[in-house]
């Protein structure tokens, strides 16, 4: 089982997200288990601050490295589990499939989401996380970020998904001469809509001929919209 514990300010916030579709059939399969901690409980300030103003001026606050790094350490402590200790924020690698592949097979993920205008420097100087992105814009916090990550992680875990094929025959884990390949377009019922049909060598039956389209269906959307992924 992977053993998930969310370090942030706002622990109740991902509770919808975590009591809904795979991730809590993933939770109810003890697949993962998932733990929010609140980073307020391990201030020694009186009022349980966890932000103060930045030195040299600026706007905004920064998360104190007090509070962080004692609740880092209290949970890293709970269980004498391998673990990896990840931070979000937009300087962080940015995290893709391979990634969210890497992840699915670790004992144990910590994931902790910063506020306002980031973490005092100390905490990674002291910590040494792993930092990952989810892209190049700015969010409120990282919580969202951190369900993103763990939902594209989860999934990917033998038993979250109805079919393990359904992980493996997808955008980014389908592959073409070790290059990953957006997802081949895919068709249900009615035959024909609006004008439209579904491709007759979808209807043949014929698995060999269609998966040689699907491949080269997905190549070609790949080029067209994510020529990168090919370079």
């Amino acid at each position: 089982m992977l053993r998930i514990d969310i370090l942030t300010i706002f622990p109740d916030m991902l509770n919808g997200v975590f009591s809904e579709g795979i991730l809590r059939i993933a939770q109810e399969k003890k697949l993962i288990e998932v733990h929010s901690h609140n980073i307020r409980d391990y201030s020694t300030n009186k009022h349980a601050k966890t932000d103060d103003r930045p030195f040299g001026g600026g706007p905004g606050m920064v998360m104190t490295a007090q509070p962080v790094i004692d609740s880092v350490r209290a949970v890293q402590n709970l269980v004498d589990t391998p673990t990896r200790l990840i931070f979000l924020g937009p300087e962080g690698k940015r995290f893709n499939q391979v990634q969210a592949e890497a992840f699915s097979i670790a004992e144990r993920l910590i994931f902790v989401c910063g506020r306002y205008e980031g973490f005092d420097q100390r905490i990674f100087d002291i910590l040494q996380p792993e930092i990952y992105s989810i892209g190049d814009f700015i969010l409120t916090g990282g919580e969202l970020a951190a369900a993103v990550i763990i939902d594209a992680t989860a999934r990917l875990i033998p038993g979250a998904l109805g079919k393990i094929e359904s992980a493996q025959d997808e955008s980014f884990s389908l592959k073409f001469q070790g290059k990953q390949l957006l997802d081949y377009p895919h068709y249900t019922h009615p035959t024909e809509y609006e004008g439209l049909s579904v491709p007759e060598i979808l209807r043949g039956g014929n698995h060999k001929h269609i998966n040689e389209w699907r491949l080269h269906q997905a190549y070609k959307k790949t080029k067209k919209l994510r020529p990168d992924l090919l370079e």
